[in-house]
């Protein structure tokens, strides 16, 4: 089956108005450390991160190269950042994201003047009436969130054939490495955004490759928590077995402070009610001790192959992660890959029925209240919204019954069962602290004809068992980049945080896109 990549409207008035002066060096590549510095010593504030953020958005996002990452500005950011550095100089500083600006997905509600939309005209209308947890979090934390990125519409699930970062609201996201390509789904504003350094750190949600896809095509740090370290209150679902929302930033320590900012419990989430036990004071204490003394599997069966451009950046990571300390086990293959697919697609189906129609009836004064009606608001409004493709996988949840049907309950239990096993078994047998595999190829050239042109990735097994992952970049083949995977078991995000910084700062792969 295909793996789910999950699976213009609202632009403030002030950015057509608004002066768009070039965006200082401080803002550029910047990381969160480093700008909390300057703000301390007054070489910036967080008005002028913000006004620098909002400045390139303009000139790059709407203007220029109009790479669509942002599909709403926050007309309320700049307030928001001269109510914090107020603070700042009152002697209140929240932490390291205090002042910070922050850019959100667009299926993430937020309680202001931006609309949650997941891309969707259907969801045209009143905000919603109350912060998603994450976001709850990352505002107590002193982020400035300045706005919402452009998404796969609905989070890649409506159609089999579509074309990812393309939305009704926001069009075609483009790759911020080469506009003629893709930047992959469903995170694919956050991916380019930060990218292009819109805003200093992102958040985007997986539900199966949705951030660490667009991450690789991106040159960015994406990861996926495990299922329950990050509320899912407040996000518009497709499953409530795998959906997480996770950082996407430049590096690894930027990760780090933004997961310790949204992890924590949600009484709104069951699926969190164990994290407590799990989160460190701090991610970043986990980042030191490099990969000495680490065993690290490497994962090859049905994970490499489809591209020799990924697989040759993954032979020459083996050889750094072996220079750099690492025990390396190789192979240390993922067990029954590949033979939970027809069951993770059942499930997904089962529960974006369920999810979707349970927050559709949170959100007053909209159009559509249930998925039946999306459906129908969507052939309605079929010049708008089915351009380039159409609602099948919609049209195949809706055909599902409750979460009671036995067909759900056996998908869920044979998918979950496999893809845990399939992890656990082989960390330890080979007694390993993580495996890695390439994150996936290169990025496509966009193609609203025939989709995407999707070849493989090694996303499925974190996303089906609930277990964390990590993508760092990996490198480039003809200016285009990739990204090395590090996966591991449940709660195991601080291992994968200190093996992904090692290999980080041993191979700084990293580079900037150039944007005109």
């Amino acid at each position: 089956m295909r793996t789910f990549l999950a699976i213009t409207f609202g632009i403030c008035a002030h950015l057509s108005t608004m002066a768009a002066p070039s965006a200082p060096p401080s803002l550029i590549e910047a990381s969160i450390e480093p700008l909390q510095r300057d703000m301390e010593m007054g070489r910036a504030t967080s008005l002028s991160l913000t006004r620098a953020s909002l400045a390139r958005i303009a000139r790059l996002d709407k203007a220029g190269p109009r790479t669509h990452a942002v599909l709403t500005t926050n007309p309320d950011a700049l307030a928001i950042a001269r109510a914090l550095d107020a603070e700042r100089k009152a002697g209140k500083v929240r932490g390291p994201l205090h002042g910070i600006p922050v850019l959100i997905k667009d299926n993430i509600d937020t309680a202001d003047k931006m609309m949650t939309t997941a891309g969707s005209l259907a969801l045209v209308g009143p905000p919603a009436s109350r912060d998603a947890h994450i976001v709850k979090r990352l505002r107590d934390a002193g982020a400035v969130i300045i706005g919402k990125t452009n998404l796969s519409e609905w989070a890649n699930i409506r159609s089999s054939k579509s074309s990812s970062g393309w939305s009704a609201l926001g069009g075609q996201t483009h790759n911020a490495y080469d506009t003629r390509r893709n930047p992959c789904g469903s995170s694919s504003g956050t991916g380019t955004a930060i990218a292009a350094s819109y805003a200093v750190v992102g958040i985007g949600t997986e539900t199966d490759g949705s951030i660490v896809c667009p991450s690789n095509m991106a040159s960015l740090v994406g990861l996926k928590p495990t299922v329950g370290l990050v509320s899912r209150a407040g996000i518009i679902p497709i499953s409530q077995s795998q959906d997480t929302a996770g950082p996407m930033t430049r590096s690894v320590v930027d990760a780090a402070i933004v997961l310790t900012a949204i992890a924590g419990v949600d009484a709104n989430d069951a699926a969190t009610k164990d994290a407590a036990a799990h989160i460190p004071k701090d991610y970043r204490l986990a980042l030191e001790g490099g990969l000495a003394g680490m065993r690290i599997g490497v994962a090859r069966k049905k994970v490499t192959g489809y591209s020799v451009h990924a697989d040759a950046l993954f032979e020459k990571a083996i050889a750094d992660l072996k220079r750099l300390g690492a025990e390396i086990v190789d192979p240390a293959d993922f067990g029954s890959l590949g033979d939970y697919d027809e069951a993770e697609l059942e499930v997904l189906l089962y529960e974006l029925k369920d999810g979707l129609n349970r927050y559709l009836a949170t959100r007053s004064g909209m159009p559509v209240r249930t998925l039946a009606d999306v459906i129908a608001f969507n052939q309605k409004h079929a010049d708008k919204e089915m351009v380039h493709f159409g609602q099948d996988l919609f049209e195949k949840a809706q055909a599902k019954g409750p979460l009671t049907d036995k067909a759900y309950l056996d998908a869920a239990a044979k998918a979950r069962k496999l893809a845990r096993e399939g992890i656990d078994s082989v960390l330890a047998q080979h007694k390993l602290d993580a495996i890695v595999a390439p994150t996936t190829s290169p990025p496509w050239l966009t193609d609203h004809i025939n989709g995407d042109s999707y070849s493989g990735s090694s996303s499925s097994p974190a996303a089906v068992a609930g277990y964390p992952t990590i993508t760092v970049p990996m490198g480039f083949h003809q200016g285009l980049p990739m990204g090395l995977s590090f996966v591991g078991t449940a709660w195991s995000e601080g291992k994968l945080l200190r093996a992904a910084y090692a290999y980080e700062q041993g191979t700084r792969h990293r580079k900037a896109p150039t944007l005109k």
